[in-house]
């Protein structure tokens, strides 16, 4: 045997023989994790003490590990969980029970373009994890956190499954419709805001209304959301950060491949119906006013007609896994609810997928992502702007009870003057499908120890078609004998680019530096095109599919290309703490935007923020029941540029055989412009048994951007300007979380936050700018609220009510031109509220928010339902017997304005944990669910949570409820299991 060959042999025996002893100084290790509820814990970190050999728990909690004979301890960690060290002792089994954290000042916190430790956090940024997520058939990511943040305002403008809400932080501070919405990013991504389905202002019905942008999320693959609510932590996105800021994040893979399915199925009915006369109180009305033609000898309920006990069915399923060098969750989702307004309905599929690989020795991370939604809707003829004839909720309200709908043929009664509400629902047909998708890809090389680089890449492309058809049967004005068909595309495609470098380094023992540079940009393209045509009676089928049947005279082609949106930004934030006591945070960005001006290409926005972690200072050593107490101040500037793209340059308006000029181009127009300061307190007391914040804070937005008349001898078309004015709203919030009761067996939290408004409008002299328009016969041309300086955005100016003369006629105060400041609109606090109970294996959740000192005018009762209808159609049962005549002229004044404060219970939810079924089910959860369950308030309509679009010229409208689509409660049971 040669040497070579000897050696060899030596090698392999000498391996074997420490193999042989490796493996006999080990030993294997199993064991279970679960929660201090019983549930099982997946993903949970299991390492031996001192050393880096680990595993993650499986999807049933349970884990194997092989442990040299000397180990004497296991550290268990897992986010949201306190970290936990075990003894091994001398079996080989090791059962732990992890308890969920209450040190929040571990969590990270995602902010722009990165993520910070919440005990670093210099701004105002509220997190809301999906455990405290709102429950129930939720159709938008927005109604999880309702009532969750202080100083966040979620409204909702209708009732039609999937509409859109109005979101507000910290105040109203915009005039423009639809403007002073935040901004939404998603998963690093800023979204456009706007959403690609068509509109429709169908003939004498007017326009439905919107739908939410954020529909193709699917709620139960959000993980949290975050709020950035200051200038210091939202302007690092400048010019789109001024009404804040939304974070969401999806969920993430982790541990053992592992499968999550959930289904719930529902029930839903009208929370309220609006008060007007039944048959009996009709007729005695027609009696006691003397009429006697009214009594048309039937007894009907038209609202019971429209309205109808829904369903909905809501299923998802999720396979996730991954290690500590890949992950991976694909989710598919179903949503159908059913409208409580027949000929109404919605059904979205969702697919979302992310995923994370390390590669190059863990130096290379690649995150990647798309998302697909499917929306379709089924939309009823309920509109925010119904001239005389209504829409289908005014039809009801007005329907004379003692009519029946039908003749004793079987077909639709019609009267001359009124729409039969049965007929409109069986002759109208609307339907939008909306499809989004989206992917991103991100690329993180980690250069050295402190330094990383970043490029992040997506695309969205939102393809919206919209088909409607009006039968020619209806006794509508311009329908009846012709119908009408309408056909729409539209498509919106965005595009976000971006590249960043963190820097992060220990300068010195005490002194830490985070820093961040980065390039970002933006482009968005939206077009479409659309064709409606008349003149199809006689023809048994849908008139949007054969357009080309349509009169010559009436087809209406239309087609539009909005200008091109694009956005360049170079921004940084730096950071720096000093022995844990002191932070310190800068902020600013450049952007540069196609909206603008030539002569204002860019805006730059700065922020700079600073703590005192005053809890780390020797002196509050002593003070034992303070934990952690902390003081921020923080002071930044914003921006908005939510106005139409191509506002500061010519546009023109084609239609047939013409041209014409419909924007002037202003080259000096630039970005709104917001200060904001803000000084906060953070706190944790009695052993972390309470913990919460106060914040104060003034925004003063200026540049207020304004669509208005060109003055002649100019054109006679509109330009945009910035109106030299201020928007200020100033206001304290407070939140409070406790957990009243810790024990084994019972665990009692409670969450309340409080937020305290003031809005106004200051240094204004642009002119009489109107707006809320008051719909309905008799009130063209009418609006009751205006601009007005040292008064709050959109205040209430109308007639001043007095009351009625001798013959029943209205008397106003100061004559009929007389106009008052009758209330503010606007909240001028907000409250929310979240209890959860757990008994040993029972979960009771229950969670209501309200807004208080606002007014609402209520349109429904001054148009639709007033006591001229006696004799012809419905009548709001307050008018009776108010010494008013059936002849009194319709008009609008402070008679309608009622107090809109309101505290909902906006859900209530009984959860049981059956835990493990056998081996395959795993974390087993059966719950009911009650939405909306009551509301307590004094205004007389619907619902006083309402925001119907009654802009005129553009300019905002609140607070004024017009016949809409009613709110419902709801009620759903389901499950939840993983395997």
């Amino acid at each position: 045997m040669n040497v070579g060959k000897l050696t060899k042999l030596l090698l392999t025996v000498c391996f074997g023989l420490f193999s042989f002893v490796a493996f006999a100084q080990t030993k294997t290790v199993t064991g279970t994790v679960t929660d201090d509820k019983g549930a099982t814990v997946s993903g949970v970190s299991v390492t031996v003490k001192g050393s880096k050999n680990g595993v993650s728990t499986n999807a049933d909690g349970t884990f194997k590990i092989n442990v040299p004979t000397n180990a004497t301890t296991l550290s268990f960690s897992s986010v949201g969980y306190d970290k936990k060290d075990v003894a091994i002792g001398s079996g080989n089994e090791v059962n732990v029970v992890l308890t969920a954290s209450n040190n929040q000042l571990t969590e990270v916190v995602v902010v722009g373009y990165g993520s910070v430790k919440k005990k670093d956090l210099t701004g105002a940024v509220a997190v809301v994890s999906a455990k405290s997520f709102n429950q129930g058939p939720i159709t938008g990511p927005d109604q999880l956190i309702q009532g969750k943040v202080a100083g966040l305002q979620v409204i909702a403008n209708s009732g039609q499954p999937g509409a859109a809400t109005t979101v507000r932080i910290r105040g109203n501070a915009s005039v423009r419709s639809g403007a002073g919405q935040p901004l939404y990013v998603v998963d690093g991504v800023p979204l456009d805001g706007r959403n690609a389905r068509p509109q429709l202002n169908a003939l004498g019905l007017g326009s439905t209304a919107d739908v939410d942008p954020l529909l193709f999320l699917n709620p139960n693959d959000i993980a949290s959301v975050q709020v950035l609510k200051d200038a210091s932590a939202s302007a690092i996105y400048g010019s789109r950060g001024a009404n804040g800021v939304i974070l969401i994040e999806t969920k993430k893979g982790n541990g053992a491949v592992k499968v999550d399915f959930n289904f719930q199925v529902g029930t839903s009915s009208v929370a309220k119906k609006y008060d007007v006369l039944d048959a009996g109180a009709y007729r005695s009305a027609l009696s006691k006013y003397g009429i006697s033609n009214g009594d048309q000898g039937g007894n009907v309920d038209a609202q019971d007609a429209i309205l109808r006990s829904a369903t909905s069915k809501n299923a998802n399923i999720a396979v996730s896994g991954g290690n500590d060098k890949s992950n991976y969750r694909l989710s598919l989702g179903y949503f159908g609810q059913e409208g409580i307004v027949i000929g109404s309905d919605l059904t979205k599929y969702m697919t979302n997928f992310t995923g994370q690989s390390k590669l190059v020795n863990d130096k290379l991370i690649l995150d990647y992502g798309f998302k697909i939604g499917q929306v379709n809707e089924k939309i009823a003829p309920v509109s925010e702007n119904a001239g005389f004839e209504g829409s289908l909720v005014g039809n009801a309200l007005q329907w004379n009870p003692t009519r029946n709908f039908y003749k004793p043929d079987g077909s639709f009664d019609q009267p001359a003057g009124a729409l039969n509400p049965l007929a409109l629902a069986a002759a109208y047909n609307d339907r939008s499908n909306l499809l989004n998708a989206s992917g991103y890809v991100a690329a993180t090389y980690k250069l050295s120890k402190e330094l990383d680089v970043k490029i992040f890449a997506s695309q969205m492309k939102q393809a919206g078609e919209r088909k409607a058809y009006m039968q020619s049967f209806l006794n509508q004005t311009d329908v009846l004998g012709r119908g009408w068909g309408f056909v729409a595309n539209n498509e919106l495609v965005s595009q976000v680019l971006n590249g960043t470098l963190n820097y992060k380094k220990e300068l010195t023992k005490k002194l830490r530096l985070d820093a961040l540079v980065g390039y970002e940009y933006f482009k968005s393209d939206r077009s479409g095109s659309s064709i409606f045509g008349k003149d199809f009676s006689g023809i048994p089928l849908n008139s949007s599919n054969i357009l080309q049947y349509a009169s010559q005279s009436s087809l209406a082609v239309s087609s539009f290309v909005d200008p091109n949106w694009e956005l360049q930004s170079y921004f940084g934030r730096t950071g720096f703490v000093y022995n844990d006591k002191y932070f310190l945070t800068a902020t600013v960005r450049a952007d540069g935007s196609t909206k603008f001006g030539k002569n204002n290409r860019y805006g730059y926005f700065p922020s700079f923020a600073a703590k005192w972690a005053v809890s780390n200072e020797a002196f509050m050593s002593s003070v034992k029941w303070v934990d952690n107490l902390a003081l921020r101040v923080g002071y930044g500037v914003t921006g908005s540029q939510e106005f139409p793209s191509g506002a500061a340059q010519d546009q023109y308006t084609v239609s047939q055989q013409s041209i014409v000029l419909s924007n002037v181009a202003n080259p000096d127009l630039k970005w709104e412009k917001e200060k904001q300061i803000n000084v906060g307190v953070d706190f944790t007391l009695f052993n972390k048994k309470i913990n919460g914040n106060v914040d104060y804070f003034k925004k003063d937005r200026t540049n207020i951007l304004f669509n208005t008349q060109v003055t002649l001898p100019g054109p006679a078309t509109k330009y945009w300007v910035n109106v030299p004015c201020s928007i200020v709203n100033q206001g304290v919030e407070i939140s409070l979380n406790s957990d009243i009761i810790n024990n084994k067996n019972v665990v009692w939290n409670v969450a309340i936050n409080a937020t305290f408004l003031k809005n106004e409008l200051q240094n204004y002299s642009f002119g009489n700018v109107l707006t809320g328009t008051i719909s309905g016969q008799g009130l063209s041309g009418v609006s009751v609220q205006k601009l007005v300086n040292n008064k709050p955005i959109n205040a209430f100016y109308t007639k001043d009510f007095a009351g009625f003369d001798a013959s029943g006629n209205s008397i106003f105060n100061g004559g009929d031109n007389n106009r008052v400041y009758a209330g503010n609109p606007n909240p001028t606090s907000l409250l929310g509220f979240r209890s959860e109970v757990n008994y040993k294996k029972w979960t009771f959740t229950v969670n209501g928010y309200g807004l208080f000192g606002q007014k609402i005018y209520n349109n429904t009762a001054n148009a639709t339902v007033g006591l001229g209808n006696l004799g012809k159609g419905n009548v709001d049962a307050r008018f009776i017997g108010t010494g008013e005549a059936v002849g009194n002229t319709p008009s609008a004044s402070n008679r309608y304005i009622e107090d809109g404060s309101f505290f909902r219970l906006a859900n209530a939810t009984v959860n049981y944990n059956f835990g493990n079924i056998g081996a395959t089910f795993k974390n087993v959860n059966v719950f009911v669910t009650g939405s909306n369950l009551f509301v307590i308030t004094k205004y007389s309509g619907f619902d006083p949570e309402v925001n119907t679009n009654k802009a005129i010229n553009g300019v905002a409208s609140q607070g004024i409820e017009y016949t809409p689509y009613p709110s419902a409660r709801n009620f759903t049971a389901g499950f939840r299991v993983s395997f």
